[in-house]
């Protein structure tokens, strides 16, 4: 039988394309397996050779398949982007605020589902988070990644496979021949974001325009660079899609090997979702990457199929927002602050603005410096963001988004109804340079400049830095010297010349009389305090002198591990460095301030006052555990407690655990053993639950359960 040389023309391409498309998929499980598992699969020899192969086969047919990796290969700049329709939709969701605006959904959905007697039936939810980067959507086809788009329209976005397959978490092969959309959302976390801030000339302004213009450049070594992750949460299209539920697709994602985020909860009712929800919120601030609410959606999917859509969004999942960490505002003015070790920070003075619930109109700037870096100036139009109730942080200029964010990404990832306003230029009219000071702002002195910081030198003369050593040196958890404030500090520096810490155990009775609002109590209270605090702990005294770096915790190992204030004091760095969690900037600066001639005397005049740091037994039990406290069940640990405690008032608690040989926190960190939480405990109890969720730790308390384990 004789065959046409044009039909075997088509068969003999057909079959190179064949060849071609295995190849690829080849090449790109052993890259995943490379760049993503750090677990190589074959030689580089034998990847070199099926690569060449692929690039004769391209050069011999013309064609270049989407998922070739010869369009991602190094540092490679690829042309441009190609158009790519999805095969289904990608819907925005609708969005609500609160309870009642949710409870109004939901009804909606049961009068919708409801048959033909009235009944309605029961729903089911599965609550996840809501991703704040750049929606992403995955084809499988025979079981191989052929495409990878952005968002775009909802229908048609752009062709970034490349750049997507520099991502954990996507895997280029599923065990599944079923043609199929993978919806996820590419995101930066912090600990990237930051990475590439430290290095980077010109810094990222937030993480969402981190991802967006990660994946939208051209670049590839530039989308490496970033470090992006993935979280996949639905399948946007499937022929014959096999699962019932909403839940069972998310389990098919994980076996698949996408990156789908722990947190899911199965809810039973509207209820437990709005609990779920409020789950979420309490640990956002924990988190590594950024969310802006919460997705709650039905969990049967033939509920789903009937209800449908509307125009715009799919009735079975809403979006449950949350406050915006993150705003723009007009820069006002820079405010130069002193600080206890005098440090002179900039601070910036904003216009106003709505943030997480508070009215932000200050913000930090760090340094000259980050200034630069950032390319913020007076009068210009900033990010600021406001995480953990700390002062908010500028983040950069709100110019045209540069490389971050193209204005053709800015047109096709949000919908036209969400757009931002754009807002003005950074290069616009009546912008002012901030300057940097010669002079302390509140002294007069020269400034010196010392690594990237500013630095007034006159210690005892720069009323902001004494005023705040003589409150450090008289605080609660450092020398403890009761009804001591910034407010007296403050007096003491201007009525009494006060410019050093000893010379508080100078001051006499008269010259507190002759005080504003001092009387005979008020000033015997006071030098009977003073006269106490002589009496300290080793760990209070080191921390009350305000060495750089060392903080509270860090005092405690010094006096553990040294154990006299005489053997501190001659520690070299080496020595200094074998005490656990002290590096080398701890020990150099431990190093350098006890031998400094003015600090050196400021000590012997305490000692000389009778101040009498205890020594602190090395071989004895740890710092703040005093003899007979060795068996307490919190002797050692960590503990804070939070909220209306019925038993005792803040200090009261506070002294209860100090009798018992723990050490009160103020916050809670990893360091937490345990947190007591009474009624009405807020932010700390839920970032003590966010913790416990990753680490195990800290174990949560009622204020019944601590009494119980003292009785115990």
């Amino acid at each position: 039988m004789r065959v046409d040389k044009k039909e075997q023309g088509k068969q003999a391409l057909a079959a190179k394309q064949q060849q071609m498309k295995e190849l690829a998929a080849q090449l790109n499980r052993y890259s995943y397996a490379y760049y993503t598992k750090d677990d190589p699969l074959v030689s580089d020899k034998e990847y070199d050779r099926l690569y060449r192969q692929l690039e004769e086969l391209e050069a011999e047919t013309g064609l270049i398949l989407p998922q070739s990796p010869t369009q991602r290969v190094g540092d490679r700049v690829l042309p441009g982007f190609q158009k790519h329709t999805h095969l289904g939709p990608l819907w925005s969701l609708d969005k609500v605020r609160t309870w009642e605006e949710l409870q109004e959904w939901e009804n909606r959905n049961l009068r919708l589902l409801a048959d033909g007697a009235g009944e309605q039936p029961m729903l089911e939810y599965i609550v996840t988070m809501k991703f704040d980067g750049m929606t992403v959507n995955l084809t499988y086809d025979g079981g191989s990644l052929v495409h990878g788009a952005t968002r775009g329209t909802g229908t048609v976005g752009e062709e970034i496979l490349p750049q997507l397959l520099t991502i954990a978490g996507i895997p280029p092969a599923i065990d599944d021949q079923s043609l199929a959309e993978i919806r996820g959302e590419a995101i930066m976390t912090k600990e990237a974001f930051d990475a590439y801030n430290a290095e980077a000339k010109v810094p990222l302004k937030n993480m969402r325009n981190g991802a967006a213009g990660a994946l939208r450049n051209l670049d590839i070594g530039e989308t490496r660079r970033r470090r992006l992750t993935a979280f996949f949460y639905d399948i946007g299209y499937w022929q014959n899609r096999p699962f019932s539920t909403y839940g069972e697709e998310l389990a098919w994602l994980e076996k698949q090997g996408f990156t789908v985020h722990p947190f899911c909860r199965h809810c039973q009712s509207l209820k437990e979702a709005m609990a779920a929800v409020e789950e979420i919120e309490a640990c956002r601030d924990q988190l590594n990457f950024d969310i802006d609410g919460a997705v709650i959606a039905i969990d049967d999917l033939g509920q789903r199929e009937k209800l449908g859509f509307t125009a715009k969004f799919p009735r079975w999942s809403v979006a449950y927002k949350f406050e915006a960490l993150e705003e723009t505002t007009r820069l006002l003015a820079v405010e130069w602050n002193v600080g206890r070790t005098g440090k002179v920070t900039p601070t910036a003075l904003l216009e106003p603005v709505e943030l997480a619930g508070v009215t932000v109109s200050r913000a930090t700037l760090n340094n000259m410096d980050d200034i630069r870096r950032k390319g913020v100036s007076i009068g210009a139009i900033v990010f600021i963001r406001r995480s953990n109730d700390v002062i908010p942080e500028i983040l950069g200029v709100a110019a045209s988004e540069d490389e971050d964010l193209a204005a053709e990404s800015f047109e096709t990832e949000y919908p036209e109804s969400e757009r931002p306003e754009p807002e003005a230029a950074a290069s616009a009219p009546g912008l002012r340079e901030i300057q940097t000071p010669s002079h302390c702002p509140q002294c007069g002195s020269e400034l010196i400049q010392d690594g990237v910081h500013l630095f007034c030198r006159n210690a005892i003369g720069c009323k902001p830095q004494m005023v705040k050593a003589l409150a450090h040196f008289a605080g609660r958890e450092a020398m403890n010297i009761e009804g001591f404030s910034e407010k007296t500090a403050h007096q003491f520096f201007e009525d009494l010349g006060l410019r050093s810490v000893d010379q508080l155990y100078d001051l006499t009775k008269e010259q507190l009389l002759s005080l504003d609002k001092f009387k005979d109590k008020k000033a015997d209270n006071l030098l009977s305090a003073i006269e106490k605090s002589k009496n300290c702990s080793l760990d209070s005294f080191i921390f009350s002198l305000g060495i750089p770096h060392v903080g509270k915790k860090t005092a405690q190992d010094l006096a553990k591990a040294f154990g006299t204030l005489e053997a501190l004091e001659a520690a070299e760095p080496a020595a200094l460095l074998e005490v656990p969690e002290v590096g080398g900037i701890i020990a150099e600066s431990v190093h350098q301030f006890f031998r400094d001639d003015k600090i050196r005397q400021v000590i012997e005049n305490l000692l000389a006052a009778g101040v009498n740091p205890a020594p602190q037994d090395k071989n004895g039990p740890a710092a703040g555990i005093l003899e007979g406290q060795e068996d307490q069940p919190f002797a050692g640990k960590n503990v804070v407690a939070t909220g209306v405690l019925q038993g005792y008032s803040r200090r009261e608690i506070e002294a209860k655990l100090k009798s018992l040989g723990a050490a009160p926190q103020d916050s809670v960190t990893k360091t937490t053993d345990y947190v007591i939480a009474g009624e009405k405990a807020g932010s700390k109890l839920a970032k003590a639950q966010a913790l416990q969720f990753e680490t195990g730790k800290p174990l949560i308390l009622t204020e019944e359960e601590f009494q119980q384990m003292l009785k115990d």
